[in-house]
């Protein structure tokens, strides 16, 4: 540094200034030495007569005082707890990225499953127009689960090469498996509903005494599937890592099981004639105790993961859900001979199904977008095992 700058001899002023008070200007390092100018350790800063300070290299410390009288009283910590908000205010979770077209494929898939039930009760029942109603239901609703699930992987090959493997440990994989399975039943069962229309001579007769039979067996096997449809998307979804699907998992496949019951009951109800929807309202009772008993579970049992499901969005569908359930239900014990009430009934009960399925999946997804929702749970959980 040249000596004739400005800058310069304010150095040379402060040098002999810290001289003129007996402080050798090179006296160590910060940490060590005793100067005022570098050192700043308590020995350092006593030496040159100020306040202690700790050196800039040393590690800071989180230490604890006392205070009161005598040094008694409470501890207060020198530096407060950090408190959690989020990662650079982003959420721990990367919400799902499931569209819509999942929510309503959970849907669907449960009121091709509860079809299919109902359709198997008609049969064995001798119900023609329950069996009917139900059979055609669950084919459309089957497949149309299968282009809501095809248009969410984007290509319709990634079903296909979801084939390729079984992975019992795997709920999507079972559930692709589960949908190959019944899809083809109830599609060879509804196709059966024809063979009354076809002529009794020639290669389509031949088709009109063997088409009876074969749906039989066909609709007999996609009812005893059709519970695993129901419920397996309850699994897969609280096998995810998003908290509340996460932690509700006892409840969700009761409540999928419970609104694909009542989804079914609603098809009966709509389409068959009050003497032959008896079938249709057993399922609906039975259907919206178990709905109405997860959904109950789920909104209480489950502490600060209960609140997506009672907040917002899902709170509405939810509670909407469980209005219309009830009043199905008791629109189907009470009109048992009125036509028009039975079919107000059946849309109350699909209505419902759909704001259940819709309900769950958007309290989900808000329970992945909130931090606390996954690290206070979290800290509680590691404070039961200390």
């Amino acid at each position: 540094m040249s000596p004739d700058r400005p800058v310069g001899a304010l150095f040379r002023r402060f040098r002999e200034r810290l001289a003129a008070d007996g402080v050798p200007a090179e006296s160590g390092s910060r940490a060590t030495g005793a100067g005022a100018g570098v050192g700043r350790t308590d020995a350092g800063a006593r030496d040159a007569g100020l306040a202690p300070h700790p050196p800039r290299d040393a590690a800071p410390t989180v230490g604890r005082r006392r205070g009161g009288k005598g040094g008694r009283g409470g501890e207060q910590l020198t530096v407060p707890p950090a408190e959690f908000t989020s990662y650079y205010g982003r959420p721990v979770l990367k919400p799902p990225v499931w569209r819509w077209d999942i929510a309503a494929y959970l849907f669907t898939g449960g009121l091709a499953a509860g079809s299919s039930m109902l359709a198997a009760g008609g049969q064995l029942t001798g119900r023609p127009a329950l069996r009917r109603a139900g059979r055609v239901t669950s084919l459309a609703a089957v497949s149309a689960s299968a282009y809501f699930l095809i248009n969410d992987l984007g290509r319709p090959s990634r079903f296909h090469h979801m084939l390729r493997v079984a992975k019992l440990t795997s709920p999507m994989s079972v559930g692709t498996w589960i949908l190959s399975a019944f899809g083809p039943a109830a599609g060879l069962a509804a196709i059966a509903e024809v063979a009354p229309r076809l002529p009794e001579h020639g290669v389509l007769g031949l088709g009109r005494r063997l088409l009876p039979p074969t749906g039989h067996a066909a609709g007999l096997v996609a009812a005893v599937t059709a519970p695993a449809l129901a419920t397996y998307t309850g699994v897969l979804l609280a096998g995810t890592a998003v908290p509340s699907w996460h932690e509700a998992y006892p409840e969700l496949p009761v409540i999928f099981a419970g609104s694909a019951l009542a989804s079914g009951a609603g098809v009966g109800l709509l389409a068959a004639p009050t003497g032959q929807a008896g079938p249709a309202r057993r399922m609906a009772v039975a259907g919206a105790a178990l709905e109405l008993w997860g959904a109950h579970r789920v909104e209480n049992r489950l502490g600060l993961l209960s609140e997506p499901y009672a907040d917002g969005t899902p709170g509405k569908l939810l509670r909407a859900g469980r209005a219309l359930t009830a009043a199905g239900v008791v629109g189907a014990l009470v009109g048992r001979r009125s036509r028009l009430l039975s079919a107000v009934s059946g849309s109350a009960l699909l209505a419902a199904a759909v704001c259940t399925r819709f309900g769950i999946f958007h309290g989900g997804v808000a329970s992945a977008r909130d931090p606390k929702y996954t690290v206070v749970p979290q800290r509680e959980r590691a404070d039961r095992r200390a």
